[in-house]
Protein backbone atom coordinates (compact mmCIF):
# COMPACT_ATOMS: atom_id res chain seq x y z
CA UNK A 1 0.00 0.00 0.00
CA UNK A 2 1.61 3.09 -1.34
CA UNK A 3 1.44 6.15 2.01
CA UNK A 4 2.34 9.58 2.30
CA UNK A 5 3.00 11.69 4.83
CA UNK A 6 1.42 15.62 4.48
CA UNK A 7 4.61 16.63 4.84
CA UNK A 8 5.47 15.10 1.51
CA UNK A 9 2.24 16.06 0.25
CA UNK A 10 2.99 19.77 1.12
CA UNK A 11 6.24 19.74 -1.20
CA UNK A 12 4.74 18.07 -3.92
CA UNK A 13 2.03 20.70 -4.12
CA UNK A 14 4.58 23.95 -3.02
CA UNK A 15 7.08 22.77 -5.74
CA UNK A 16 4.73 22.80 -8.31
CA UNK A 17 2.75 25.55 -6.84
CA UNK A 18 5.57 28.19 -6.52
CA UNK A 19 7.29 27.79 -9.96
CA UNK A 20 3.80 28.04 -11.42
CA UNK A 21 2.82 31.43 -10.00
CA UNK A 22 6.04 33.03 -10.96
CA UNK A 23 5.70 31.41 -14.50
CA UNK A 24 2.09 32.99 -14.58
CA UNK A 25 3.40 36.61 -13.50
CA UNK A 26 5.67 36.78 -16.29
CA UNK A 27 2.49 35.89 -18.68
CA UNK A 28 0.30 38.36 -17.54
CA UNK A 29 2.86 41.34 -18.61
CA UNK A 30 5.22 39.58 -20.80
CA UNK A 31 4.62 40.90 -24.40
CA UNK A 32 2.86 38.51 -27.17
CA UNK A 33 1.95 35.74 -23.64
CA UNK A 34 0.33 38.57 -21.87
CA UNK A 35 -1.87 39.85 -24.81
CA UNK A 36 -5.28 40.44 -24.34
CA UNK A 37 -5.80 38.67 -27.32
CA UNK A 38 -4.69 35.67 -25.98
CA UNK A 39 -7.39 33.41 -24.13
CA UNK A 40 -6.86 32.92 -20.16
CA UNK A 41 -7.33 29.13 -20.94
CA UNK A 42 -4.20 29.10 -23.09
CA UNK A 43 -2.18 31.23 -20.75
CA UNK A 44 -2.95 28.73 -18.08
CA UNK A 45 -2.42 26.07 -20.22
CA UNK A 46 0.96 27.06 -21.27
CA UNK A 47 1.86 28.07 -18.18
CA UNK A 48 1.48 24.50 -16.54
CA UNK A 49 3.15 23.04 -19.24
CA UNK A 50 6.47 25.28 -18.28
CA UNK A 51 5.77 24.42 -14.60
CA UNK A 52 5.90 20.82 -15.25
CA UNK A 53 9.27 20.95 -17.07
CA UNK A 54 10.56 23.65 -15.08
CA UNK A 55 9.64 22.55 -11.23
CA UNK A 56 12.06 19.60 -11.23
CA UNK A 57 14.46 21.58 -11.62
CA UNK A 58 13.63 24.32 -9.12
CA UNK A 59 15.43 22.63 -5.67
CA UNK A 60 16.23 24.43 -1.93
CA UNK A 61 12.66 24.55 -1.67
CA UNK A 62 10.85 26.34 2.04
CA UNK A 63 9.57 23.68 4.17
CA UNK A 64 6.26 25.82 4.47
CA UNK A 65 2.69 24.77 4.05
CA UNK A 66 1.59 26.73 1.07
CA UNK A 67 -2.62 26.51 2.18
CA UNK A 68 -0.73 28.69 5.20
CA UNK A 69 -0.28 32.45 5.76
CA UNK A 70 3.88 32.12 5.21
CA UNK A 71 2.87 29.95 2.07
CA UNK A 72 0.31 32.45 0.69
CA UNK A 73 3.02 35.02 1.25
CA UNK A 74 5.33 33.25 -0.92
CA UNK A 75 2.83 32.71 -3.66
CA UNK A 76 1.99 36.83 -3.87
CA UNK A 77 5.95 37.45 -3.60
CA UNK A 78 6.79 34.88 -7.08
CA UNK A 79 4.01 36.39 -8.90
CA UNK A 80 5.21 39.78 -7.97
CA UNK A 81 8.84 38.58 -9.34
CA UNK A 82 7.38 36.92 -12.86
CA UNK A 83 5.51 40.52 -12.73
CA UNK A 84 8.59 42.77 -12.84
CA UNK A 85 10.07 40.17 -15.19
CA UNK A 86 7.23 40.58 -18.02
CA UNK A 87 7.28 44.67 -16.77
CA UNK A 88 11.32 45.11 -17.93
CA UNK A 89 10.74 43.34 -21.62
CA UNK A 90 7.38 45.41 -21.74
CA UNK A 91 8.80 48.52 -21.26
CA UNK A 92 10.56 48.65 -24.28
CA UNK A 93 7.59 47.77 -26.27
CA UNK A 94 6.27 50.92 -24.47
CA UNK A 95 8.75 53.08 -25.45
CA UNK A 96 8.08 51.68 -29.43
CA UNK A 97 4.69 52.81 -28.89
CA UNK A 98 5.79 56.34 -27.49
CA UNK A 99 7.44 56.72 -30.03
CA UNK A 100 4.43 56.19 -32.71
CA UNK A 101 2.62 58.64 -30.24
CA UNK A 102 5.06 61.74 -30.52
CA UNK A 103 5.24 60.97 -34.47
CA UNK A 104 1.32 60.75 -35.04
CA UNK A 105 1.41 64.25 -32.91
CA UNK A 106 3.55 65.86 -35.56
CA UNK A 107 1.86 64.10 -38.23
CA UNK A 108 -1.51 65.44 -37.20
CA UNK A 109 -2.30 61.71 -37.00
CA UNK A 110 -3.44 62.07 -33.40
CA UNK A 111 -6.81 62.03 -34.52
CA UNK A 112 -6.63 58.82 -35.82
CA UNK A 113 -6.97 56.73 -32.33
CA UNK A 114 -9.09 53.86 -31.31
CA UNK A 115 -9.47 51.80 -28.19
CA UNK A 116 -6.42 49.39 -27.28
CA UNK A 117 -7.08 45.96 -25.43
CA UNK A 118 -3.88 45.54 -24.49
CA UNK A 119 -3.12 48.89 -22.81
CA UNK A 120 -6.43 49.44 -21.74
CA UNK A 121 -6.75 52.68 -23.10
CA UNK A 122 -6.97 54.89 -26.27
CA UNK A 123 -3.68 54.79 -28.92
CA UNK A 124 -2.71 56.03 -32.32
CA UNK A 125 -2.59 53.98 -35.90
CA UNK A 126 1.30 54.80 -36.29
CA UNK A 127 2.02 53.99 -32.67
CA UNK A 128 0.30 50.50 -33.25
CA UNK A 129 2.09 49.58 -36.18
CA UNK A 130 5.13 50.20 -34.97
CA UNK A 131 4.37 47.90 -31.77
CA UNK A 132 3.18 44.93 -33.99
CA UNK A 133 6.84 45.40 -36.46
CA UNK A 134 8.47 45.21 -32.76
CA UNK A 135 6.23 42.55 -31.95
CA UNK A 136 7.16 40.74 -35.15
CA UNK A 137 11.02 41.41 -34.68
CA UNK A 138 10.85 40.22 -31.55
CA UNK A 139 9.08 36.59 -32.85
CA UNK A 140 11.63 36.93 -35.34
CA UNK A 141 14.65 37.11 -32.70
CA UNK A 142 12.70 34.32 -30.33
CA UNK A 143 12.50 36.64 -27.79
CA UNK A 144 9.80 34.71 -26.40
CA UNK A 145 11.54 31.95 -25.61
CA UNK A 146 14.36 33.93 -24.54
CA UNK A 147 12.32 35.63 -21.81
CA UNK A 148 11.33 32.08 -20.92
CA UNK A 149 15.02 31.46 -20.50
CA UNK A 150 15.37 34.03 -17.94
CA UNK A 151 12.80 33.62 -16.23
CA UNK A 152 14.13 29.85 -15.88
CA UNK A 153 17.66 31.35 -14.49
CA UNK A 154 15.58 33.50 -11.76
CA UNK A 155 15.02 30.83 -10.30
CA UNK A 156 18.71 30.71 -9.69
CA UNK A 157 19.58 34.17 -8.87
CA UNK A 158 15.92 34.07 -6.43
CA UNK A 159 15.60 30.79 -5.16
CA UNK A 160 11.86 30.21 -4.10
CA UNK A 161 12.06 31.58 -0.38
CA UNK A 162 10.04 33.25 2.46
CA UNK A 163 12.80 36.28 2.73
CA UNK A 164 10.83 39.87 1.82
CA UNK A 165 12.15 41.31 -1.59
CA UNK A 166 14.97 44.35 -1.72
CA UNK A 167 13.22 47.86 -1.96
CA UNK A 168 16.04 49.00 -3.72
CA UNK A 169 15.22 46.07 -6.48
CA UNK A 170 11.73 47.52 -6.83
CA UNK A 171 13.19 51.68 -6.70
CA UNK A 172 15.62 50.08 -9.78
CA UNK A 173 12.96 48.35 -11.80
CA UNK A 174 11.07 51.98 -11.30
CA UNK A 175 14.12 53.99 -12.45
CA UNK A 176 14.27 51.19 -15.57
CA UNK A 177 10.75 53.47 -16.70
CA UNK A 178 12.50 56.43 -17.88
CA UNK A 179 13.56 54.41 -20.84
CA UNK A 180 10.40 54.46 -22.15
CA UNK A 181 10.42 58.53 -23.29
CA UNK A 182 14.25 58.27 -24.27
CA UNK A 183 13.21 55.24 -27.02
CA UNK A 184 10.63 56.74 -27.96
CA UNK A 185 12.33 60.32 -28.61
CA UNK A 186 15.18 58.22 -30.15
CA UNK A 187 13.06 56.18 -32.88
CA UNK A 188 10.88 59.52 -33.53
CA UNK A 189 13.65 61.76 -34.15
CA UNK A 190 13.74 61.43 -37.72
CA UNK A 191 10.22 62.38 -38.24
CA UNK A 192 10.42 64.70 -35.52
CA UNK A 193 13.31 66.38 -37.53
CA UNK A 194 11.24 66.45 -40.53
CA UNK A 195 7.91 68.19 -39.26
CA UNK A 196 9.95 70.81 -37.83
CA UNK A 197 11.63 71.37 -41.26
CA UNK A 198 8.36 71.37 -42.79
CA UNK A 199 6.49 73.40 -40.22
CA UNK A 200 9.35 76.24 -40.56
CA UNK A 201 9.30 76.12 -44.51
CA UNK A 202 5.20 76.46 -44.00
CA UNK A 203 6.05 79.41 -41.80
CA UNK A 204 8.11 81.44 -43.97
CA UNK A 205 5.52 80.60 -46.94
CA UNK A 206 2.77 82.17 -44.71
CA UNK A 207 4.78 85.16 -44.32
CA UNK A 208 5.21 85.12 -48.03
CA UNK A 209 1.99 84.75 -49.16
CA UNK A 210 -0.19 85.43 -46.43
CA UNK A 211 -3.84 85.02 -48.50
CA UNK A 212 -2.75 81.24 -48.12
CA UNK A 213 -4.65 79.07 -46.05
CA UNK A 214 -1.97 77.35 -43.68
CA UNK A 215 -4.62 75.01 -42.04
CA UNK A 216 -6.16 73.62 -45.43
CA UNK A 217 -2.86 73.24 -47.00
CA UNK A 218 -0.27 72.15 -44.32
CA UNK A 219 -2.46 69.29 -43.04
CA UNK A 220 -1.77 67.21 -46.22
CA UNK A 221 1.74 68.22 -46.62
CA UNK A 222 2.87 67.60 -42.84
CA UNK A 223 0.60 64.12 -43.97
CA UNK A 224 2.82 63.54 -46.84
CA UNK A 225 6.45 64.72 -45.58
CA UNK A 226 5.55 62.14 -42.31
CA UNK A 227 4.82 59.26 -44.28
CA UNK A 228 8.09 59.81 -46.77
CA UNK A 229 10.13 59.62 -43.82
CA UNK A 230 8.40 57.06 -42.46
CA UNK A 231 8.82 54.28 -45.58
CA UNK A 232 12.83 55.97 -46.37
CA UNK A 233 13.54 55.54 -42.43
CA UNK A 234 11.49 52.07 -42.03
CA UNK A 235 14.52 49.54 -43.36
CA UNK A 236 16.55 50.98 -41.20
CA UNK A 237 14.31 50.77 -37.93
CA UNK A 238 15.49 46.50 -37.73
CA UNK A 239 18.89 47.56 -35.91
CA UNK A 240 17.80 49.86 -33.36
CA UNK A 241 14.90 47.62 -32.84
CA UNK A 242 17.18 44.46 -32.47
CA UNK A 243 19.56 46.47 -30.34
CA UNK A 244 16.40 47.61 -27.96
CA UNK A 245 14.95 44.23 -27.79
CA UNK A 246 18.13 43.02 -26.88
CA UNK A 247 18.66 45.14 -24.04
CA UNK A 248 15.09 44.35 -22.65
CA UNK A 249 16.31 40.74 -22.84
CA UNK A 250 19.31 42.26 -20.35
CA UNK A 251 17.22 43.77 -17.79
CA UNK A 252 14.41 41.20 -17.91
CA UNK A 253 17.65 38.94 -16.82
CA UNK A 254 18.69 41.63 -13.73
CA UNK A 255 15.58 41.87 -12.05
CA UNK A 256 15.64 38.56 -10.28
CA UNK A 257 19.76 39.67 -8.66
CA UNK A 258 18.00 42.97 -8.37
CA UNK A 259 14.84 41.97 -5.98
CA UNK A 260 17.52 39.31 -4.10
CA UNK A 261 19.99 42.35 -3.56
CA UNK A 262 22.63 41.44 -5.12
Amino acid sequence: MISFTSAELYAWVSGFLWPLVRILGLMTAAPLLGHASVPARVKIGLGVMIALVVAPTVADLPEIDPLSFSGLLIVAQQFVIGLAIGFAMRIIFAGVEMAGEIASLGMGLSFASFFDPQSRGVTTVLSRFLSYLALLVFLALDGHLLLIAALVKSFTALPVSAAPLHADGFRQIAGWGGMVFSIGVQLSLPIVAAMLITNLALGILTRAAPQLNVFSVGFPITLAVGFAVLMITLPYLATPLVNLLHDGLDLAGKVAPALGGK
